[in-house]
């Protein structure tokens, strides 16, 4: 028992090194999708009809994608027109593109969530259009959006385990290295999935108090 934990503490300074760069990837790819989401989503609700198709084009090219296939389409497909980018910038972008294609859909859901009751005030208020879109709707949207964005955000954050798959030394990537080097694979894959629940764990309990506080203001 004593010769497993000292084992397993010996492991612990890489795998811990790996969670951080999972973390900081999927920080990235979160910092600038939600963004392109939020302009998607905004597209996707334009009076211009070439705005429309053009943001539910880009919306369900990214969404029909799985993130395995848009990871290895950044790191060795985009090398091919000339792109070449090293594995944590590839991750981050490939993220990137899923994350802003989801949460386009789940922003979108919340600002055609505001009432219709404050558009129709907006109108008679003189409002512009640019105007309301934001400091009415997207405000609200936003704040309704907010609890599928967390439970998102969970999920992104257990995808960017697939950036091993382009030589990413993430958390999974490390403990598939330790397991290649002493086949202890059960055990560290077993710290790496407890590594894993810490986040995801309290992240899930964010969401569902985010959820609550939202549905006692709705």
């Amino acid at each position: 028992m004593n010769s497993t934990l000292t084992m397993i503490a010996s492991w612990m300074p890489q795998l811990l090194d790996g969670l951080l760069l999972s973390l900081q990837v999927t920080f990235l790819g979160l910092l600038i999708g939600v963004p392109g989401g939020l302009v998607l989503a905004v597209l996707a609700l334009s009076p211009n009809r070439a705005l429309r198709i053009l943001s539910m084009v880009l919306t369900e090219v990214g969404r029909g994608t799985p993130a395995l296939v848009m990871l290895q389409f950044v790191y060795f497909g985009l090398p091919n027109v000339g792109l070449s980018l090293e594995a944590f910038a590839a991750a981050s972008f490939a993220l990137t593109l899923t994350t802003a294609a989801y949460t386009s859909e789940i922003i979108r859901a919340g600002l055609k969530s505001v009432p219709q009751g404050e558009l129709e005030a907006s109108d008679a208020l003189g409002i512009s259009l640019w105007d309301r879109m934001r400091f009415v709707v997207i405000p609200q949207g936003l704040r309704i959006a907010i609890p599928t964005l967390l439970g998102f955000a969970i999920l992104m954050f257990q995808a960017s385990s697939l950036a091993f798959t382009i030589g990413l030394p993430e958390l999974l990537s490390r403990a598939y290295s330790i397991g290649a080097s002493n086949f202890r694979y059960l055990e560290v894959l077993a710290v790496a999935g407890l590594l894993y629940l810490l986040v995801t764990i309290p992240g899930a309990w964010l969401t569902r108090r985010a959820e609550s506080r939202m549905a006692r203001h709705l």
